[in-house]
Order: structure tokens, then C-alpha cells, then sequence
């Protein structure tokens, strides 16, 4: 093969140009479309009258979302399920072997990756990628509220539903798109954004990265690629990785905005006050504060997530009166330290934390919404090359709580690692031995939680897999537990 052949450049351009036509007019077929990303993409092209059909493994509350808007929903992966689709949306977690790939590919039909279907919508648009290791769909959140509180319309893609609408993605009228990048499969470098938030950088996914050093090379591509379309960036300094990627983008000529408590950041922040259902606190630009803003969602992370997408608006061009004033009104998004309810005196939260660093920063928030009451945990940990990475740092983040059941790691599909187990992470769990369960039974855990719960304290569910569905049944007992006294 001869290299930068012009002919061959024509050709794949050439192909490029009719895979994203076919795209944009339909009918367009999503394996796996019951992923939050891909769920996302297909509302908005069901918005803008593109036919729009999908299979998933198992029925889903999107799924259903979606049949409602008129999509053609499978349960199950078929061949016919296929239809007249001119075009195939595919995630990383389809295998190769799939059924309706393999269609697609003998019908010589356009596949695209989730995050080359994202960067087709998100075209034509300001677009902002926020990405990070942690704080993601909550940055993501927060700047489109405060976007939508400016008046500018903006459409969006996240990965959780915000509370205020229950909606994860839409087209907006505006010029604005605001959208979840995603580092675990380097769908973040194909975006094409103007805006990058970078909210912090650890080790994760080195299923696909392998070394945390390509992982690391990845954020400095995605910086150096924001610089080169014309942008800026959005940077947490207090993040030590990030900092070192902000003075190579910097040395590059990238444009970047820096915030953080530390006094070195761009956009600093200062807080006023500390309390369980949310802090006060305003930034310092260039001497200049800020309107002070009182959050609804409690954590000193929150405060940072609030402060990059007050970074990112008035980057925009957007005032910062109006962006505060809608940060104070975001509520949160779905299994983001989620309230799910309350009986007999013990209030009830869910949260999506799956990584060492995220469940650390979900207790210590749990700490100050309990108050004088105790924390009681349920985690279930995702992916056995996770567990195995970080099995002591999980056990010493569960250590912020008081009573705490490890389940078994959630999995599917996944050969298991020896010692990359529930049991595992709950022998390094820093507590008196009674205060630390593994329990093996996802169906026991609801009654062991109640069990060591008293009026007063808080339950938390953290993690994914069965334990993101454990919170109905927790408040059942509770209101039992309650009204049998």
C-alpha cells in the first residue's frame, strides 16, 4: 500500500461524506441503544423526524422512553431487527460476533461508533466536551442548566437524567452543545469541540488504554486538538496530573483556564460556607469575584464541577450573574448522591460511584449531610480489572463509613481475576470486623442495611449493578420497620 495516497484519501472522504449522509437522513439503526449515550443520540435524531429504530439485551426504562417518541425497540439481537436502516450506530460494548453488525456489514451498510454519531449531531455547533476521570455527568449537568438559566437554548448529551426535566439529551435552538466525553474507549478524541473541560485524571479503563501513560497522552492529544480548532480549555489545577497537561498545552500556545481552591488557578475559589445541603462559596477572576452560590448538592467536588461550568459559560461568552444564579438552582442528576426517599427517620441516597477516588468524595459529602447521624453503605464495585487495580484503595475509601456490605463485583460477561472480589475488598476494609459484611446475596443486603440503620443515620447505595436497584426496596423496610412500632 502506497502511503498518503491521494486516491485513497478521496475514497475514504468520499465514504466518510456518504456514512454521515446516510446518518443524518435515516432510517438509522442503534445496537445497543439502550446505553445512555446511544439512547441520547437517537432522542435527538428522533426530534429532528429521522427514523430511528435499535436493539438492546434487556428492556430498560430508556428503551421504553424511546418507543414512546416512536423509535421501532427490540429486545434481543436479530437480523431482521435491521429493517430499512441506511445507516448502524454501534458502541464499544458490541462484540464483533453481533448478529445485526454482521447484517450491516454483508448489506455493505455505515457503521459508526457512538462518539463519530456524536461529533455528526454535535456539528455546526459550539460544541463542549467535558471530560475527566470523575465529575463528568455532573459538570456536564451543571453547565447545561446554567447555559439554559442564560437563555441560550443549548442542546446536550449527558450521562445521567437531570432532575429538573428528567431528559439526558436534546436539541436545543441555540448554537451551544454540551456533551459527556467519554475517555474509556477514547471516544473524547473524535468529538471536534471547541470547549474541552478537563476535570481531573487517574488511572481508569486500562482495560483499553493498557498504561496509564497513554491514558495520560490521550488528554494531552485532546488538549493540543481543542488548541488547534481555535478554543480553550478547562482545567482543574488542583489535580496534579492536570496541571502537568495545563503547562504543556500552555507551552503548545493552547489557550487554558484554570480553576481550583488552589491560589494559583485562573477562576479561584472561596468558600463562605460549609453545610450538608450545599456549600457557599464564589470565585475570583483576575481579582474580580464572582456572585456568591449556594449549591442544592452537597461536596467540596460539586464545588469544583459548579466552578468549571461557571469557567466554561463565561468562556462562552455568557454573563456570570445568570450562570450562578442557574447553578444554584441545579438539583442534581439521576444516581448522583440521588435522595430516594425517606422512613423511619433515615433518609435514603444512590450513587453512581464506581472508582476508589469517587467513592471517597460521595462519604465524605454523606459525612456532612448526616450530620450527628452515621453512614450506612451497600457497594458494588464494577469490572474485575477495576477491582483488581484498586481492591486496598476501595476498602480504605469504604473505611469513611460506618456500617458497611460489600456485594460481589459486578461483571457480566467478564472473566474473573483471583482476588478481585467482594470479599476481597471487604477484608481491607479499615472497621471493627461487625461492622463490615460481604454479603454474596444481592437480595439480602436491603434487610442487612436496615438492620444496622437507626433513626438519625443515612443508608447509601453505591456502585452499579443489582446495588443501583436496592433503594425501593431499602424504603420499604424502613416504612414496615416504622409502622410496626
Amino acid at each position: 500500500m502506497i502511503e498518503n495516497d491521494p486516491a485513497a484519501t478521496e475514497a475514504a472522504a468520499r465514504a466518510s461524506a456518504q456514512a454521515a449522509q446516510a446518518f443524518v437522513t435515516g432510517p438509522v439503526h442503534f445496537l445497543g441503544v439502550g446505553g445512555s449515550g446511544m439512547s441520547g443520540i437517537a432522542r435527538i435524531l428522533l426530534s429532528e423526524g429521522v427514523a430511528v429504530s435499535g436493539s438492546d439485551a434487556k428492556d430498560s426504562r430508556r428503551l421504553t422512553a424511546l418507543r414512546a417518541l416512536g423509535a421501532d425497540i427490540h429486545v434481543g439481537h436479530a437480523t431482521a431487527n435491521l429493517g430499512q436502516a441506511a445507516a448502524v450506530v454501534r458502541s464499544t460494548a458490541i462484540k464483533e460476533d453481533n448478529p445485526e453488525l454482521l447484517e450491516a456489514v454483508a448489506r455493505d451498510l455505515p457503521v459508526l461508533h457512538r462518539s463519530d454519531a456524536l461529533a455528526l449531531v454535535m456539528r455546526g455547533s459550539r460544541g463542549v466536551a467535558v471530560s475527566g476521570t470523575h465529575g463528568k455527568t455532573t459538570t456536564t449537568s451543571m453547565l447545561t442548566v446554567a447555559l439554559q438559566n442564560c437563555g441560550a437554548e443549548p442542546s446536550f448529551a449527558i450521562g445521567g437524567e437531570l432532575h429538573e426535566t428528567g431528559a439526558y439529551a436534546h436539541r436545543g435552538s441555540g448554537d451551544v452543545f454540551v456533551s459527556e466525553a467519554d475517555e474509556s474507549d477514547g471516544s473524547f478524541l473524535r468529538l471536534g469541540a471547541l470547549v474541552g473541560v478537563i476535570t481531573n485524571i487517574e488511572p481508569d479503563h486500562l482495560n483499553y488504554w493498557q498504561t496509564f501513560e497513554a491514558l495520560r497522552a490521550a488528554f494531552v492529544t485532546f488538549a493540543l486538538d481543542i488548541g488547534a480548532r481555535g478554543g480553550f480549555v478547562v482545567a482543574c489545577i488542583d489535580d496534579p496530573v492536570t496541571r502537568e497537561i495545563v503547562a504543556e498545552a500552555r507551552a503548545a500556545g493552547v489557550d487554558v483556564r484554570t480553576y481550583g481552591f488552589d491560589q494559583d488557578a485562573d477562576y479561584h475559589v472561596q468558600v463562605h460556607d460549609r453545610s450538608g445541603t450545599g456549600w457557599t462559596f464564589d470565585v475570583a477572576v483576575h481579582g474580580v469575584r464572582s456572585p456568591r452560590i449556594t449549591l442544592q448538592v452537597p461536596g467540596a467536588h460539586n464545588v469544583l464541577n459548579a466552578t468549571a461550568a461557571l469557567t466554561a459559560a463565561i468562556g462562552l461568552g455568557f454573563s456570570d450573574v445568570d450562570a450562578a444564579a442557574g447553578l444554584e438552582g441545579f438539583s442534581g442528576t439521576r444516581r448522583r448522591f440521588d435522595f430516594r426517599g425517606e422512613a423511619d427517620g433515615i433518609r435514603v441516597f444512590d450513587d453512581f460511584a464506581h472508582h476508589p477516588t469517587e467513592v471517597a468524595a460521595t462519604l465524605r459529602a454523606a459525612r456532612e449531610v448526616a450530620g450527628d447521624g452515621r453512614v450506612v453503605m451497600a457497594f458494588q464495585a464494577h469490572h474485575y480489572y477495576r477491582t483488581a487495580m484498586f481492591v486496598s484503595e476501595f476498602g480504605a475509601a469504604m473505611g469513611l463509613a460506618d456500617e458497611v456490605v460489600v456485594l460481589e463485583v459486578f461483571a457480566p460477561g467478564e472473566e474473573p481475576i483471583p482476588g478481585a472480589s467482594g470479599q476481597t475488598m471487604a477484608a481491607e476494609v479499615p472497621l471493627p470486623a461487625a461492622q463490615v459484611l460481604f454479603e454474596p446475596s444481592s437480595a439480602a443486603v436491603p434487610a442487612e442495611l436496615v438492620a444496622r440503620a437507626v433513626p438519625g443515620d443515612i443508608i447509601m447505595t453505591i456502585g452499579q449493578g443489582d446495588v443501583a436497584l436496592m433503594a425501593p426496596a431499602v424504603l420499604d423496610l424502613l416504612q414496615l420497620r416504622e409502622e410496626s412500632r
